[in-house]
């Protein structure tokens, strides 16, 4: 085989993702879980019962349309009239895509050349990392620093230059929980518009936002042209096995990431899209108990991991929390997170491996809280032994 690496080199140092790396170490070690981001029950049972009935129907069990079925497409476009104002026409300005993971992937490997540059927020999903370096892009960071997580603005300009091409920004952010205020929205679609920036939008926490409210920044004047929005059943309906996703934006730029996604899974989850499509239009009360109980999972494991010794960052949505260890005595949180199974049988995430700056995320560490209440109380029993 010779001496030449097998990994590309654009890929160097990727690896194993951290997520694979702590739910093999909570499977090993028999612990609680709070690393990776899936709930311990399922979503409602009408939807479950929706895809089993697809599937012993025979409703999507072979491929579906490319673009994903027409009943989906409508209700995503039905969601985003309904909660936003926002007008799309599914059948040119909706894709259905395998989890918004590939919808990321896809709308970065369409829309970037190599030498652009993306702009986004730090500490970034790890696989925002791995999706510009495919596409031979630089990824510029702008990083959110404690305790208020909240984007430097002016710093963002600064970080313009010729090669920016596109701006990635989260909001609800993972793992910091920042919500984007309408002003920060503002500021950013102004900018966007006044270099000529494309903009993804990865909103998959839309609906788990705790205070204020979620904003698309689509909706801004100028935006709606330069903006893929990014969404994603798993999080909102609590079926992440299912990995339905999707996008939405103007007929062109949909055009475009189509392009790159029919080669990446063609198809995906067909029986699963019927069900999701059903999910979309549950009554207003769904999503508000939804966000109800997470708001009491995030105190009661705020407030744990308050008692327990960390320094915590109350999150204002997604279903995670970041803390800082140094409280405990501790400076590294990778290191923490590999021992903390043997120590108190609990896996967390070090949030140092969503940055490129690592001192600024050394000893933070990010816990969920979409679990069971005897699980989060049992969690933080055995934390405070620490």
């Amino acid at each position: 085989m010779g001496t030449r690496p097998l990994l590309n080199r654009r890929l160097d140092g990727l690896g194993t993702t951290i997520f694979a790396e702590m739910s093999a170490l909570a499977t090993a070690t028999g612990s609680i879980n709070l690393g990776q981001g899936f709930p311990d029950t399922d979503g409602p049972r009408e939807i479950a019962q929706a895809a089993a009935d697809a599937v012993l129907s025979g409703r999507g069990n072979q491929y579906p349309p490319g673009p994903g079925i027409p009943e989906l497409r409508t209700a995503v476009a039905e969601h985003q009239q309904r909660f936003y104002g926002l007008t799309y026409d599914p059948d040119t300005e909706v894709l259905v895509t395998a989890g918004a993971t590939e919808a990321i992937a896809a709308a970065l490997l369409a829309l970037l050349e190599p030498g652009d540059e993306v702009i986004a927020f730090e500490p970034f999903y790890d696989s925002y990392a791995a999706c510009i370096a495919m596409a031979g892009a630089t990824r510029v960071p702008l990083t959110l620093r404690r305790p208020t997580f909240r984007p430097d603005l002016d710093e963002l300009r600064s970080l313009i230059t010729p090669r920016t091409r596109l701006l990635l920004i989260n909001t609800p952010h993972n793992p910091t929980g920042l919500v984007l205020t309408p002003a920060e929205l503002a500021t950013i679609a102004e900018l966007a518009v006044e270099h000529d920036l494309l903009v993804i939008a990865d909103e998959v926490y839309e609906h788990l936002v705790f205070s204020g409210a979620h904003h698309p920044i689509a909706a801004l004047p100028g935006m709606r042209e330069r903006t893929v929005s990014i969404s994603s059943a798993g999080k909102t309906f609590s079926f992440t096995g299912w990995k339905v996703g999707w996008v939405t934006a103007a007929a062109p730029l949909v055009a475009a990431v189509r392009t790159a996604k029919q080669y990446l899974t063609y198809v995906s989850a067909g029986p699963f899209q019927y069900a999701v499509a059903e999910a979309l239009r549950l009554p207003d009360s769904y999503f508000e108990t939804f966000r109800t109980d997470l708001a009491r999972k995030r105190d009661l494991l705020s407030d744990g991991l308050t008692a327990a010794g960390f320094e915590v960052f109350r999150p204002q949505g997604t279903y995670f929390i970041t803390t800082d260890i140094t409280p405990l005595g501790e400076k590294d949180g990778l290191e923490f997170c590999r021992s903390l199974p043997e120590r108190c049988g609990v896996v967390a995430i070090p949030n140092v491996v969503f940055y490129d700056n690592t001192d600024a995320g050394r000893s933070l560490i990010r816990f969920t809280f979409c679990k069971r209440d005897d699980v989060l109380s049992e969690a933080v029993a055995r934390l405070r032994q620490l």
